[in-house]
């Protein structure tokens, strides 16, 4: 059998995989502000870094939001057309080893989908994700540079930003609330504070507010088990902040190698699972 070969194709970037006898082959990445001129930016970037031959491709397999400007062909390859949450399942049940979970999707916003041996489930979203970050950002902080964001973010203090529950009480408010949880994302802002911090707490909001919901959605199906993918999963915050949430909320967060392409390789698997 050929490569099959996965392009996701998102509202700022795409990113491409190859799938061989169900071994992943580099997942790489490319920006661009046309989705057309991006995908075949990664296709051809893709190619020529793996030394692959359009007669070594059997299939394509195109997901994302925009992947509606990809026609049936490619290069005159085949393009199939694979539906984003059942990607973003496979992808997120693939790389963590998991039979049955929650897979989240930090892309430029943040889609829930319930992954388990009958397939994929779309369980909801929410409008704040990447998208979210880098908005704000350039408004708030004057960069939408996700890099430079992070750095900023390293050196800045939550204290500055988060109003918590120990600025309110010294005690715990119940099993639920201790009293170092926040009680308002940027609930206690001052008029000198530093870019640093209001980088820490842009990431913060953005990772609670997706830790609450996807703690909420595995709960509906009955599980701990909670899959991170998508850009946001690949910050260097990420596992440290997320390994919080998941011990104050009582869930499992997994964050697998390769995270960020979890999209991408779900829907070449979806294609070659198919072939």
């Amino acid at each position: 059998m050929g490569i099959i070969v996965g392009i996701d194709v998102g509202g700022s970037t795409t990113k491409i995989a190859g799938v061989k006898d169900g071994k992943v082959i580099s997942p790489m990445m490319t920006r661009a502000t046309d989705p057309v001129a991006s995908l075949y930016g990664a296709f051809g970037k893709f190619t020529s870094a793996n030394g692959i031959a359009l007669s070594d491709i059997e299939r394509l397999a195109v997901t994302g939001v925009g992947s509606v400007f990809a026609g049936e062909e490619i290069f005159g390859l085949p393009a199939e057309h694979i539906t984003e949450f059942v990607a973003i399942g496979k992808g997120g049940s693939y790389l963590s080893g998991l039979e049955k979970a929650v897979v989240v999707s930090m892309g430029t916003g943040t889609a829930l989908v319930y992954c388990d041996k009958n397939g994929a489930e779309h369980l909801g979203g929410t409008g704040v994700g990447g998208g979210t970050l880098v908005g704000l950002s350039k408004k708030l902080i004057g960069t939408a540079d996700v890099n430079a964001i992070e750095t900023l973010a390293e050196k800045g203090d939550i204290n500055q930003i988060d109003l918590m529950v120990n600025d309110l009480t010294a005690k715990d408010i119940g099993p639920t609330l201790p009293a170092s949880m926040t009680a308002s994302n940027f609930g206690k802002i001052g008029d000198l504070v530093r870019s640093e911090d209001v980088a820490k707490g842009l990431i913060n909001m953005i990772y609670e507010t997706v830790a609450v919901v996807a703690r909420f959605a595995a709960s509906s199906k009955g599980i701990k088990d909670i899959v991170l993918t998508g850009r946001l999963s690949a910050l260097r915050s990420a596992p440290a902040a997320f390994d919080i949430l998941g011990k104050t909320f009582d869930v499992n967060f997994v964050i697998p190698d390769n995270s960020e392409y979890a999209t991408v390789i779900g829907a070449a698997l979806t294609l070659s699972d198919k072939k």
